[in-house]
């Protein structure tokens, strides 16, 4: 029989069909062969137009037909398929938009599937996001649909059990159904606190929060890095420390320090891997803390890659980082300089909450999170007028975009 390419434009009945190869970086080489290999062909149009099936043994022209790939991560996928590739980005949905599909779509099709019929189950919005925050942890909503789909079943049951419809399903009656929730937010800091900094981070279940802490104790000057961290993660670390010693007068520490304390810097959820530079800032400021005893302001949160010369670097996954820092509550955000044209993708609706602060070096960071044990009035002035600030901003008629 001819290949499944040929066999897939023989059904279809056009020489110039789509062509949708699902999940290619699952593709792996075993003793039957690499099908990588025989992709590189068939993807290449420079090479595809004399693509010949082993069937057939007569060259057939592909370069008509368009190919579209997904995958969920690109690490896996060889280097030579890639570059046969182009590759465009999708981020996950936001909350907002889970809910809006959630009520239009997935709800209505469980209605029909679980045989309950339309109008006799209610879904308030506070419910879908609770499940949401709750119960799921994806970027996509797979997830979301099976424990709708267990809300109904459990509907259906007590329908069967002669209790009359319509039900509204609230926060309760959800987790009432649903058992122990699956998953747990972000635990948030109460008050400000020496050595930990508040992080943004990107998953490919979305954007997390960070608390790195660091602390130190009598020693030779020693750095030690717990919470199962990468390599680049690790090197980020050396070169936040390795600024702050050998600037050490400049930002006001004691450089003698440096040869009298050790510093140990963890990163809480030890069990989960970690890794990439974006950290780098968020743990030179902890590490700054704990050196001079002063404390870290809890509704910051930051992102960016630190150099030797304390310069912030870009980073990737703004919307992911500034979707977790919302879920915190968190409504300031420093970001690098250069992730500011990344802001006019953000939806309208996150940069209304955000108030994003660009920086170029790490001066300007500590600057800002860094504040004197004793120094509490200041603090909630600074705070009012922060608010007051971000409250004209948004009164502002030209802040629609509100952009820094």
């Amino acid at each position: 029989m001819p290949g499944r390419i040929i066999q897939g434009i023989k059904q279809v009945g056009t020489n110039n069909p789509v062509f949708m190869l699902d999940e290619i970086d699952k593709v792996g080489m075993d003793f039957r062969g690499d099908p990588s290999s025989a992709l590189l062909e068939v993807l290449d149009p420079e090479q595809n137009y004399t693509f010949s099936d082993n069937y057939l043994n007569v060259p057939y022209d592909l370069s008509n037909v368009l190919f579209i790939t997904t995958a969920n991560v690109m690490d896996p996928i060889p280097p030579a398929l890639m570059d046969r590739m182009e590759v465009i980005m999708l981020s996950g949905y936001t909350d907002e938009e889970k809910l809006r599909i959630a009520k239009k779509f997935i709800v209505p099709r469980q209605e029909e599937e679980t045989g309950v019929g339309k109008d006799k189950v209610f879904f308030d919005d506070d419910a879908i996001l609770f499940i949401i925050n709750n119960y799921t942890r994806e970027a996509g909503l797979r997830n979301l649909e099976r424990e709708v789909s267990a809300v109904f079943r459990k509907v259906a049951q007590k329908i069967a059990e002669n209790e009359k419809p319509p039900f509204k399903v609230t926060k309760e009656l959800a987790r009432k159904f649903l058992g122990v929730p699956k998953t747990s937010p972000e635990e948030l800091m109460t008050e400000d606190e020496v050595g930990i900094a508040t992080g943004l981070a990107w998953t490919p279940y979305g954007g997390d929060v960070l608390y790195i802490e660091v602390t130190t104790m009598k020693g030779k000057g020693r750095l030690t890095l717990t919470g199962q961290l990468g390599d680049v993660m690790k090197e980020s670390a050396m070169a936040a420390v390795s600024y702050l010693r050998a600037n050490a007068g400049k930002l006001g520490m004691d450089a003698s320090k440096f040869d009298t304390l050790d510093i140990h810097i963890h990163i809480p959820a030890g069990a989960i891997p970690k890794d990439g530079p974006s950290a780098g800032i968020t743990m030179a400021v902890a590490t700054a803390s704990a050196l001079t005893g002063k404390k870290v302001r809890k509704d910051f949160a930051m992102t960016g890659e630190i150099t030797l010369r304390g310069n912030v670097l870009p980073i990737g996954g703004l919307k992911e980082k500034s979707l977790a820092a919302l879920r915190a509550k968190i409504y300031k955000v420093i970001i690098p300089q250069a992730n500011r044209p990344d802001l006019e993708e953000l939806p309208d609706y996150i940069k209304e909450k955000i108030k994003f602060i660009p920086v170029v070096h790490i001066k300007e960071v500590l600057s800002q999170l860094l504040v004197d044990r004793g120094s509490v009035g200041t603090r909630t002035k600074d705070r009012r007028k922060d608010s007051e600030r971000l409250g004209r901003t948004k009164a502002d008629k030209g802040h629609k975009s509100a952009r820094p």
